[in-house]
């Protein structure tokens, strides 16, 4: 960094300030014999902005200049200058940091990362970030942190029948029970519906003790999960007894029409053809749907999965949607991203090497 927030600089810091000072900036730069690139030139519109925009102890402006080690970031009390092969996109950064502080988001670690990733992808931090659905139950605002939810939160807004389709991590199922919710607190529907397929991940679980219910709670507990993270835990209990929130097997929908209400229905890669139809075909007047699933973790017996070959055949549909998540929409550990663009990989060499070894064999025919 070319300057700090309290002032005080190192000598190496100070010579760097003063060949690139204000006055001696050049109109453009060279960057090798092929090129020249302008510096990216902004004003805060406030000094109160600054503290926020760079960060405790500059934190923040530390950041960029590591993810941008091909710029140089000159900061003079309101004024950034920029320069270098990235300047243009540290500069847009830069203006959509000082949107996000304007609309009331501080600018933290997480909202830093989201917001270098979304502006290296051409896309706006400052509209996705702000865009509240509703408050958590610890108080939190709840929104979508990438583009691609907020892809997902907008379709769920416009469609009957919204498709979230991703791997894990995405928010599939968190960002629809916040939905839910929020259509609930406004009166847009008179019960929430949560189910899933109660579908062993890959083992065999043997003998569960209890009723039914008991039984059949380990394949709820996700969804349980999410609604506590919206609604508090006595909150949720109580609209439970009252039935306005229902969670169950995929199984208890049948014969049933849903009407006013808002269902999601989750691991929806794990029901059959047959259950997804059946699903499909409960929705009554006034609802709205959810489906999420992840068509890499599919459990159901034989590989019948109900979410295979649907999206063709639903394609045209009125007010039917499907949203395609991947692994920029992961929100957890930046490490989960990591290792599904690595089965991703895997997965397209293996299908490549099948082709290959099934034209060498036709080959040799």
């Amino acid at each position: 960094m070319l300057t700090k927030a309290n002032n005080q600089v190192t000598a190496k810091q100070a010579a760097r300030a003063e060949s690139h000072s204000f006055s001696n900036l050049p109109s453009r730069w060279p960057m090798d014999d092929a090129m020249t690139i302008a510096p990216v030139r902004l004003t805060v519109p406030g000094n109160h902005l600054m503290p926020g925009l760079l960060g405790p102890h500059d934190e923040w402006l530390e950041a960029i200049e590591k993810r941008f080690p091909e710029t140089d970031i000159l900061v003079r009390g309101n004024e950034i200058v920029v320069n270098g092969q990235k300047a243009a996109m540290v500069g847009r950064l830069f203006e959509e940091m000082i949107m996000l502080l304007q609309r009331g988001l501080p600018i933290d670690a997480s909202n830093l990362g989201l917001s270098i990733d979304m502006v290296a992808a051409d896309e706006n931090p400052s509209d996705v970030l702000t865009a509240d659905i509703i408050k958590s139950s610890r108080g939190g605002r709840i929104r979508p942190k990438t583009a691609g939810q907020k892809r997902y939160v907008d379709a769920i807004q416009r469609n009957t029948i919204t498709f979230g389709i991703g791997p894990a991590g995405t928010g599939k199922s968190w960002l629809a029970v916040a939905m839910a919710i929020q259509a609930l607190q406004n009166k847009e529907v008179e019960r929430i519906i949560l189910t899933r397929p109660a579908v062993e991940a890959g083992e065999r679980l043997g003998f569960l003790p209890g009723d039914l219910m008991a039984k059949i709670d380990p394949y709820l507990r996700p969804l349980y999960d999410a609604l506590h993270d919206m609604v508090d835990i006595e909150g949720a209990e109580r609209l439970q007894e009252r039935g306005v929130i229902e969670v169950a097997p995929l199984a208890f929908m049948r014969g049933r029409t849903l009407n006013n209400s808002f269902i999601i229905l989750d691991e929806a890669q794990n029901t059959t053809p047959e259950q997804m139809k059946m699903f499909l075909t409960r929705i009554g007047f006034g609802s709205k749907v959810v489906v999420t699933g992840d068509a890499t973790q599919v459990d159901v017996p034989d590989g019948r999965s109900g979410l295979n070959k649907l999206e063709p055949m639903l394609r045209g549909i009125e007010s039917l949607e499907f949203v395609l998540l991947g692994s920029r929409d992961v929100v957890r550990h930046s490490i989960v991203g990591a290792i599904i663009d690595a089965y991703d990989e895997n997965d397209e060499k293996k299908r490549k090497d099948a082709e290959a070894a099934k034209e060498r064999r036709n080959n040799v025919s």
